[in-house]
């Protein structure tokens, strides 16, 4: 098993969940590739992504189908400002390039918030340190393994 993924693997065994880490040579790159790749829907897919909150860095765990409302994540984090973060920022925050952040198993103790949209699916699927890989678990123990809180993060549409 790649150092990666046995990283996620490692860190969800430490949190009581067993999962069961699937490669796509594909790639799982997007949520779109992701979903296609392991039948489900985009909605489905946990994109994990890395922002930068003012100085620090924020990863939102967010529904595939959606986009993220900076404003709303500046304000559900505590800051006043958010920005994507670069691909070095997101590397030093988690210790994953971006397109294979898992949503635990970070190399620093980062915040994380949970797009709400994720709960009403009975499945979600994650990355799992790679581009390639990905894995298959419940809203609940995404909300409970991530330490994350449940917000309202999608942007809504004007019109």
């Amino acid at each position: 098993m790649h150092p990666n993924v046995t990283r996620v693997v490692e860190a969800a065994a430490a949190e009581g969940l067993a999962i069961e880490v699937r490669r796509f040579p594909e790639g799982t790159r997007t949520a779109a590739d992701a979903a296609r790749a392991v039948g489900c829907e985009v909605a489905q897919i946990v994109k994990s992504l890395v922002f930068m909150l003012d100085d620090r860095p924020v990863v939102a765990l967010v529904s595939g189908a959606n986009r993220v409302d900076l404003d709303k994540l500046a304000s559900a984090a505590g800051g006043t400002s958010a920005r994507r973060a670069d691909g070095d920022e997101a590397r030093a925050a988690t210790g994953f390039a971006i397109g294979g952040v898992p949503p635990f198993g970070h190399a620093t103790g980062t915040t994380i918030v949970i797009d709400r949209d994720l709960e009403s699916h009975e499945v979600v699927w994650a990355a799992a340190g790679l581009p390639d890989a990905v894995f298959a678990l419940r809203p609940a123990d995404l909300v409970r393994a991530s330490g994350g809180a449940v917000v309202d993060l999608a942007e809504t549409s004007a019109g």
